[in-house]
């Protein structure tokens, strides 16, 4: 089992990146997936999620209107369109994989995200 995040790096504030992660090893389309980030001293917190099917989303209130998830079953794919950025949003993004009905729970190894001037 691999999820492999690419797409991190350094941006102005007002910029945007476009992180993906690429799964692989498992019955992607049967799990939800989510970006989750943590900046430094911080505990890691749920960004964006969207369902196995892609046709529900949810995000957090702080990125709400800025971020959006999508995902493509069939190249086993989840992205986070960034844009907008902010100071805040500087931390390592990470991608995580839930079965929709079993215990199974991956994650990836992070990519880093730097909104700096």
């Amino acid at each position: 089992v691999q999820l492999v995040e690419s797409g991190g790096g350094l941006v102005q504030p007002g910029g945007s990146l476009r992180l993906s992660c690429a799964a692989s090893g498992f019955m992607f389309s049967s799990y939800y997936m989510s970006w989750y980030r943590q900046a430094p001293g911080k505990e890691r917190e749920l960004v964006a999620f969207i369902t196995s099917a892609g046709d529900r989303t949810n995000y957090a209130d702080s990125v709400k209107g800025r971020f959006t998830i999508s995902r493509d079953n069939a190249k086993n794919t989840v992205s986070l369109q960034m844009n907008s950025l902010k100071l805040e949003d500087t931390a390592v993004y990470y991608c995580r994989a839930q079965h929709r009905t079993r215990d199974f729970d991956y994650w990836g190894q992070g990519t880093q995200v730097t909104v700096s001037s």
